[in-house]
């Protein structure tokens, strides 16, 4: 038992399990959107238990994916499965064990939620393999994280191709920017490895000082399609508080990193993302009671 429980320990450092607080805000906007204030407790719980399961599933996966590239990289050569303290069996496990709780939290939400699944599991598991081919790998995780406030939306209103569903393509569209543009900042400390393995990486392809540019425009198109979101959705006013507050974090973050100066690069990774998600979240929900 001893032994089974350290494994488990050693996984949820592995996936940064307690980051699962930062990446469900982005569900939940998409919840709250759709049922236009409070979910039942039945979608509340269905989409919360898909979320974590669509999370734990990614994770995983990428580790297992990557596991050649975090040996040589000296960021992530201590992840558990690059040294051995945690078996790849358990991380395949957990995949599995993931994917099936996804599929049967979107049956449990409604048919259109299920049919949709298999395709929501393809990114999540597929987007591991794009920084192999294309520059695009960067936006493509952030349209995978887009699918999450879309996957919500979905759970509560069982629709996504009518005209009232426009605020769910919206977050789309900002969370891939939002989240492309933070991995454009993440990938530049692999700069070197990237270039070393030949890894199609926007910062090693065409450098950091672009890069960083890019990731300053992609923020400003998040930024815009939160605009456009709170007209579409017609919210009130703290939602326009969280949307200014969320442009001055994206300030924020930017002037705390530069080409030359990559320090301070995990807080404005982590701490900001968390921020906004949070912020976003109980803006929207306040503007909806």
């Amino acid at each position: 038992m001893g032994k089974i429980l350290r494994q488990i320990r050693v996984f949820l450092e592995m996936i940064k399990f307690e980051h699962t607080v930062f990446a469900l805000p982005f569900a939940y906007l998409g919840m709250f959107l759709a049922a236009g204030g409070a979910p039942t407790w039945a979608q509340f719980g269905w989409i919360t238990l898909a979320m974590v399961a669509a999370r734990t599933a990614a994770m995983s996966f990428n580790r297992l994916a990557d596991l050649k590239f975090d040996a040589v990289n000296p960021r992530t050569r201590n992840r558990p499965l690059v040294t051995g303290r945690l078996r790849p069996g358990v991380a395949w496990a957990a995949v599995a064990l993931s994917i099936v709780l996804l599929g049967f939290a979107a049956w449990k939400l409604n048919p259109l939620a299920f049919k949709l699944s298999p395709l929501a599991i393809l990114f999540l598991l597929g987007y591991s393999f794009t920084k192999r081919f294309t520059w695009l790998s960067h936006f493509i995780l952030g349209f995978t994280d887009g699918l999450a406030p879309v996957g919500a939306w979905v759970g509560v209103r069982g629709t996504l191709f009518g005209a009232a569903d426009l605020p769910a393509w919206l977050l789309l569209l900002t969370v891939t920017l939002w989240i492309g543009g933070f991995d454009l900042i993440y990938a530049c400390q692999d700069y070197e490895v990237d270039i070393a393995e030949r890894l199609y990486a926007i910062p090693a392809r065409f450098g950091i000082p672009f890069a960083l540019k890019l990731a300053r425009w992609a923020h400003g198109g998040a930024v815009a399609g939160l605009i456009a979101l709170g007209i579409v959705a017609h919210l009130a006013f703290p939602y326009w508080i969280a949307v200014a507050l969320s442009a001055g974090l994206f300030v924020y973050e930017h002037s705390i990193i530069s080409p030359d100066d990559l320090s301070r690069l995990d807080m404005a990774f982590f701490n900001v993302n968390g921020y906004i998600s949070l912020i976003l979240f109980f803006g929207t929900w306040l503007a909806l009671l």
